[in-house]
């Protein structure tokens, strides 16, 4: 307790009675025996730790977008008598997060002493003029004379309100006046290298003072005529920092710990799947699970809803979470969200989430100078739904399709239409409202069922939201895919129309005729293998084919050698194509070119020719035109060669 204190409390004794001259003398000395009291347990409670805090500046300034981040220790309980005893001076600092900071600090030198003062500590300083403006309490330790004195800061430790120790913190040091002609400050720590936080303009003009060390343990702030800057420097965890000041006349520094900020909001997508749901969102510690900042959303608004912002002095691993609160209809299982970080104060580091699917995660440590802000946007599973429209009567009426859902080459969910002409049957083609995973991609689309054939339909897709102000992007055209968020409930509609067009299908299959160990039973497609390829053409729309318009192009393939001595061969199909009678002297031409797709000029020679490369098939005449779905006209191509 100060001597100004002891006085205060000896003199509110001193009028609790009367003033008869007796009990005045009486009290006199009572009162002097008081204040020699207070006096010895000043003394006994001296080296003890005196809590005090820390705090923000109210304004920033030039200071970097991160000066929400440094609290300034408040040193109005320093006092110099007993930092310059063998001992030293324990002090305490109770952290924003509750943590506590502790050292002990021992003066040693000839500056007579350091005073505890309010910033700026003077006019002419940078820090508390030019940027970290309206510090709070007295966080400067300020020499009113010349000399040169070491403060010695050791047994630095942090404790959280959970109890244990901590090892990751920042601890932080400014040149609190101006170092000028024949002073310096001098930096010394057992922890992470010195890093430039801050270079901190003058009130006027550009000057700054020499400043060499950093990135190593030792730094020397050298002064310099005029009117100058200051610098403020930290040092990652360490357990003892030394901070000398050689003064011509004034010199003085501040100390911080520097910390990190977080606030967790929940943002509500859609509506809530039970109106009595709500939602707990919490940062806590990863080590033990426990809570260390909650929120939760209310009544039936969408919030965003959010915690109070976090300073996390100390480097503890956060984790942040979801739950639902107490009162609740539903379980969180019923719920999904995404999260994202963003660092207010500066680039967000890719570690962070960024529209992670989750309701419970680790961020590990936050970075001393980060300010960010969490987000979960969380609501129910969300919902696909894909449905079948027709625009028209079908082309054929025994056409149907399937709309599908599919996750890869997984079908989640398919259905089937039934009904003829423009009908789709009620609860067919619709694969009704599906719950999927958030986040992951599905593709939409539809095929032909039964003898349907898409190409006989122009093929439109459209999708809305229910989830009103969803940023989901919706696909446009069938076979498009779609990623979900949480809340969303999304329809897509697939109309096809029917067109009037000549469609043809192709298909080619081969099968082994014979090889030279097995012969003509159950030959296998080794060398000297003859193979039959078949090219089967259909015509399912519902126009014929331009007249001689059919251009087939076949690739041989690698390491086959043509047949020559077996012909190129057509057969129709029932109902036969309505092509001219098939002549292969006229109608099939060769290639020898790489990749047998041009210059159809070259004649095979010999049993099989291997620079037969390709072959080209134009037969004439005008192909008949679908009449149904089954009715389909067709013609079929065969040709052979021989495994190299």
């Amino acid at each position: 307790m100060g001597g100004r204190s002891r006085e205060r409390f000896a003199n509110r004794l001193f009028t609790m009675f009367s003033y008869s001259p007796r009990m005045i003398a009486s009290l006199l000395h009572l009162r002097r025996w008081l204040a020699l009291l207070l006096m010895a347990c000043a003394v006994l409670w001296s080296p003890a730790a005196q809590a005090q805090d820390c705090a923000q500046a109210t304004s920033q300034g030039t200071a970097p977008a991160s000066w929400q981040t440094y609290c300034w220790l408040n040193m109005t309980a320093y006092d110099d008598a007993i930092a310059r005893s063998a001992t030293g001076q324990n002090l305490a600092f109770t952290l924003p997060d509750g943590s506590v900071l502790r050292f002990n600090a021992r003066v040693t030198g000839t500056n007579p002493a350091y005073n505890d003062v309010p910033a700026p500590s003077w006019t002419g300083a940078a820090v508390g003029n030019a940027a970290f403006i309206g510090i709070p309490g007295r966080p400067v330790l300020y020499s009113a004379q010349a000399g040169t004195s070491t403060i010695a800061i050791t047994n630095i430790a942090i404790t959280p309100p959970a109890g244990g120790g901590v090892t990751v913190y920042s601890f932080v040091v400014a040149d609190a006046e101006s170092s000028n002609d024949n002073e310096a400050i001098r930096l010394t720590s057992n922890g992470g290298a010195w890093q430039l936080l801050d270079s901190v303009p003058p009130i006027a003009g550009s000057t700054m003072p020499p400043i060499s060390g950093v990135g190593s343990g030792n730094v020397t702030i050298t002064g310099t005529p005029g009117t100058v800057g200051a610098y403020i420097l930290g040092s990652n965890s360490p357990t003892s920092v030394t901070v000398q000041t050689q003064s011509g006349g004034l010199q003085g520094v501040m100390f911080a710990i520097r910390f990190a900020t977080i606030r967790l909001q929940t943002q509500i997508l859609g509506t809530r799947v039970n109106a009595a749901d709500q939602l707990s969102f919490q940062i806590a510690s990863t080590a033990t699970g426990t809570a260390i900042s909650s929120g939760t959303t209310t009544g039936t608004g969408t919030g965003p809803f959010s915690t109070a912002p976090l300073s996390m002095s100390a480097g503890i691993p956060i984790t942040l979470r979801l739950a639902m609160a107490a009162g609740s209809a539903s379980a969180i299982s019923s719920y999904t969200a995404n999260l994202s970080c963003v660092n207010t104060a500066g680039t967000t580091r890719a570690a962070l989430p960024n529209n992670l699917s989750t309701i419970n995660t680790s961020i590990g440590q936050l970075e001393f100078g980060e300010f960010l802000v969490c987000t979960f946007q969380v609501g129910a599973q969300p919902r696909l739904r894909v449905r079948k429209v027709l625009g028209s009567s079908r082309r054929f009426a025994t056409d149907q399709f399937a709309v599908r859902i599919r996750d890869g080459s997984t079908v989640t969910a398919s259905s089937t239409t039934t009904g003829t002409g423009s009908t789709v049957t009620s609860g067919t083609g619709d694969t009704g409202l599906v719950q999927v995973v958030n986040q992951r991609a599905y593709t939409l689309d539809e095929i032909a069922a039964g003898t349907a054939n898409l190409g006989n339909y122009t093929v439109t897709m459209a999708c809305s939201n229910a989830t009103a102000g969803s940023t989901t992007a919706l696909p446009t055209a069938v076979g498009g895919t779609i990623t979900p968020r949480p809340g969303d409930t999304i329809t897509c509609t697939i109309t096809n129309t029917a067109r009037s067009t000549a469609t043809l299908v192709i298909e080619k299959t081969s099968r082994v005729i014979s090889d030279p160990r097995n012969g003509t039973v159950n030959p296998k497609l080794i060398p000297g293998a003859i193979v039959e390829y078949a090219i089967t053409v259909r015509n399912v729309g519902n126009l014929a084919v331009d007249s001689s318009s059919i251009v087939i192009i076949d690739v041989m393939p690698a390491q086959m050698a043509f047949a020559t001595g077996t012909p190129v061969t057509f057969t129709n199909g029932t109902p036969t194509s309505g092509l001219n009678a098939f002549n292969a002297g006229t109608m099939v031409r060769f290639s020898s070119a790489p990749g047998g797709t041009t210059a159809f000029t070259y004649t095979p020679t010999g049993a099989f020719d291997p620079n037969v490369r390709g072959i080209r098939i134009n037969p004439t005449g005008t192909m008949a035109a679908a009449t149904s779905g089954t009715s389909q006209p067709s013609f079929t191509i065969r040709f052979r060669a021989r495994v190299e």
